[in-house]
Order: C-alpha cells, then sequence, then structure tokens
C-alpha cells in the first residue's frame, strides 16, 4: 500500500480554517511528508472561491495552482510522486493540459500521476466562462482520447463536440509510457471513464465494500467494451485521517474539524448519497483500528491511499498528525 498526503494547494476555507499555509509552508509540508515516508503528495484544483466559502468568512482562502505547486515540489523532493486530485478538465484544454503534464513529467524523472475529474463545483467554470453550457462528463469522455493522442502520437487531431484541435506535435512525451491518468470521482460517469480510458481510478470515501463493487463494475465494463484493464491499474481512494488514543476521542476530533464539515457540504455532488457514515468512510480510530480498516482497504482492491487530508485545525497540528500516522501506520505497514 501506498500512502499519499493531500497538500494544501487549495484546502484553505475548504478542508482547513483561513489561514492554514503559505506557500512556503505548502512546501514544506510536501518536502516533510517524503521524509516521513509518504509515497506521494496530491494537489486538488480551483481557481475562484466557492460561493458558501466567501459566506462564512471574511478573509479570502489563498488557492495555489496545482501545476506550478508540483513542479516546485519535485526540484525540492528526489522520490516523491506528485499527483494532481484532481485537476479539473474543464479548466485547460487538452492540449495545455497535455504540455502541462508531459513537462512536470520530464522535469520530475517520471513522478506525476495525472488525476482527472469534471470538478465538485460548476460555478467556478460559470465563473470562467458566463454564460457559456458544457456538459463536464461528455467533456471529461472527449478530453481523456485527446489527452491520450496528444501524450503517445507524433501529430495529433481530435474533432468532437466538445473539444476540437488539428496536427498538434507535442513534444516532449511524459518519461512514463503510459502515463497514469485517474478517472477522479465516485459516479458512474467516473468509473466508466475509468475502466474505458484510463490507467487508474481515484475515488473518495468510499467503504472497502463499495470499493469492491466499484472496481468489479469497472472491470466488468472494461470488458465489455473489448479493453484489457492495464497492468498495474491504480485504484488510489481519497479519505481523510483521525488518529487518537481511543475511538471516541478520534471520533470527536473527526466531526468538530473543518475537513468534516466539507464533506458535508458535498452532499450533493462527489458524495451524494454518502452522509449518513462519514466516520466509517474515513481513517477514524485507534493505530491499532485504523491499521486494521488500511488492511481491509487493500483486501477491496485499493493500491494506494491518496490524498489523505487529516483533521486538524492548524499546520503544526497536522505536521503532527502526519508524524503520528507515519510511526503507527505506515512503518507498520511495511513491516
Amino acid at each position: 500500500m501506498e500512502f499519499g498526503l493531500g497538500v494544501p494547494t487549495a484546502t484553505e476555507g475548504l478542508m482547513y480554517p483561513v489561514p492554514y499555509a503559505d506557500a512556503a509552508e505548502a512546501v514544506s509540508l510536501a518536502v516533510r511528508a517524503e521524509l516521513l515516508g509518504f509515497g506521494s503528495v496530491w494537489g486538488n484544483d480551483h481557481v475562484t472561491t466557492q460561493r458558501y466559502v466567501r459566506a462564512e468568512g471574511a478573509a479570502p482562502p489563498r488557492y495555489l495552482d496545482p501545476w506550478l505547486y508540483l513542479a516546485y515540489v519535485a526540484g525540492q523532493t528526489s522520490m516523491l510522486r506528485l499527483g494532481t486530485c484532481v485537476s479539473v478538465l474543464p479548466f485547460r484544454h487538452p492540449v495545455v493540459l497535455a504540455k502541462q503534464a508531459a513537462t512536470l513529467d520530464q522535469l520530475s524523472g517520471g513522478r506525476l500521476i495525472l488525476g482527472v475529474g469534471i470538478g465538485a463545483y460548476r460555478e467556478e467554470f460559470e465563473a470562467m466562462w458566463p454564460g457559456r453550457r458544457l456538459h463536464r462528463g461528455e467533456y471529461a469522455a472527449e478530453a481523456l482520447p485527446a489527452l491520450s493522442a496528444l501524450l503517445t502520437q507524433r501529430t495529433a487531431s481530435f474533432e468532437g463536440r466538445w473539444v476540437s484541435f488539428r496536427d498538434v506535435e507535442s513534444y516532449p512525451k511524459p518519461v512514463q509510457q503510459p502515463l497514469p491518468v485517474l478517472s477522479g470521482g465516485n459516479s458512474d460517469g467516473s468509473r466508466r471513464r475509468a475502466a474505458r480510458l484510463a490507467t487508474g481510478w481515484l475515488p473518495a470515501c468510499l467503504t472497502p465494500t463499495e470499493v469492491a463493487g466499484g472496481l468489479a463494475g469497472i472491470r466488468a465494463e472494461a470488458a465489455g467494451a473489448g479493453r484489457e484493464l492495464p497492468a498495474g491499474f491504480e485504484v488510489a481512494l481519497q479519505v481523510g485521517v483521525s488518529i487518537a488514543a481511543t475511538r471516541a476521542d478520534a471520533v470527536a476530533q473527526f466531526t468538530s474539524s473543518q475537513l468534516y464539515a466539507h464533506l458535508r457540504s458535498l452532499a450533493g455532488s462527489t458524495l451524494l448519497g454518502r452522509q449518513d457514515d462519514l466516520v466509517d468512510r474515513n481513517l477514524v480510530g485507534t493505530p491499532a483500528q485504523v491499521r486494521e480498516q488500511v488492511e481491509r482497504y487493500r483486501q477491496a482492491g485499493v493500491t494506494t491511499l491518496a490524498g489523505l487530508l487529516f483533521a486538524t485545525h492548524t499546520l503544526t497540528q497536522t505536521i503532527e498528525a502526519m508524524s503520528m500516522f507515519s510511526e503507527d501506520v505506515i512503518r507498520h505497514d511495511r513491516g
């Protein structure tokens, strides 16, 4: 099992209070993660403050571009994999996204994981393109094969309803062939795209039973499309973490956190129908209980616990929680 940290590219006001971490502190957290044995870091992607976040606080959160952030982190680390969790497809034309992905994979020596999705907040797209209509699921279904062509072919062209380009020669290609591309989300559409177009799946806050069922569905969908899932198909699950001496303390810590409030806010999108048992959908409990949860996820097919977010209020508390997780979970997992 690989363990990946969710880094604060755009978590202020969402998963953590404002202020939480400035740019230098966000980079230092990734460097510390490598030293503590985390195998990857995962940056989220937002371009403007969500309406509900503005309504809750006077100070605006600081959202960093995940691509520039990860490129800087690449120069400060040596083995850490660098993931987008997720890069929102409607924010960038596939020609631009392919160039960013290939460049970062080159600069990092082949450490990029390209997690992509449609975005949890339609309002961000509407802020960028007022009055423009877009079916984000259909756009993603076109953007993924378009990206594949750009990342692998000498010259690439694509003609679709939402995505079009002609005779693009995009070099250099990524170091990794194929580049890991993970379809982010819990929806049927996300699983369909994972089965037909991606090298992995990047869901959030699913139980082990739901992960196993989703993975079985992906395999069936791929077989029905005449595709064999690539070797090493990655299942990278995003969850929160709250570890304490007793389960009661861990639950209290989790449910009083801004992370918990954020997960509650996703009732109409990412976590639709998954609000009744959030404690059981995240890593919450004593060290021994969390290790048991990790093992259940492993048995269900999870290969990476990605974008781990700690139920804390300050950067200092997060660093302490990361250290505890490293000692009580990561080291035990590696024997």
